[in-house]
């Protein structure tokens, strides 16, 4: 069970993304995010060792606000062979140095988001200890999923992230959230649907993840 810290980080969470989403292909704001936390939810690590945040945060720098998903892993020491997907460093006042990832290059971000799609991880709240989020959403056609994943190479492009899975599966990630689209295409084995506070403020649902076959 992940615990909620009621302490300082610095820099925050936001101050990390300002810098990390212009590098990203799908970004599409102006050259500085002008950032909001919108929502998200959290898995637990059954070692307890990661943290693991879907964090939604709104950007008002483009010419309309966008909502991105930034799935993110936190580590008490650097993830061996994941330099090029790490976000930063923070100083967090209770855990010291932490390390965060974005987790879509993480094994055991992508392991536990197969465990929720599947039915046997449960949606955290994201910032209360041992609380379930019954606002997030999955469903899976598919099955039995893999147990845990190695570490794969994915890949963004402009809409989102694409991690290759054993079995002849991938798992897209939406980083550009459309509320527009609250349900998920009809070749989905799987998928995760979670909301967020809209500009207009009234709750926003879409979908967050995909699961699709070969």
């Amino acid at each position: 069970m992940a615990v909620i810290h009621r302490t300082t980080v610095s820099p925050t969470k936001l101050e990390l993304l300002t810098e990390w989403l212009p590098t990203r292909p799908w970004y599409r704001g102006g050259p500085t995010p002008v950032l909001e936390k919108s929502g998200g939810f959290r898995l637990d690590d059954p070692d307890g060792e990661v943290g693991i945040e879907f964090m939604v945060v709104t950007d008002a720098s483009g010419p309309e606000p966008t909502a991105y998903l930034v799935p993110l892993t936190y580590r008490g020491a650097p993830l061996a062979g994941a330099e090029r997907a790490l976000v930063g460093t923070m100083e967090h006042g209770v855990l010291g140095t932490r390390w965060a990832y974005d987790g879509c290059h993480d094994p055991v971000l992508v392991t536990e988001s197969l465990a929720l799609i599947e039915g046997r991880a449960q949606a955290q709240a994201q910032s209360l200890t041992d609380t379930p989020d019954h606002e997030v959403t999955r469903a899976c056609t598919g099955g039995p999923l893999p147990a845990a994943v190695a570490p794969a190479p994915a890949a963004d492009d402009d809409t989102g992230t694409r991690v290759p899975l054993p079995q002849g599966l991938t798992l897209h990630v939406h980083r550009v959230l459309d509320a527009s689209a609250p349900t998920p295409p009809e070749d989905a084995l799987g998928h995760v649907a979670g909301v967020w506070q809209g500009q207009d403020g009234e709750r926003a649902r879409a979908v967050l993840m995909v699961l699709r076959g070969a």
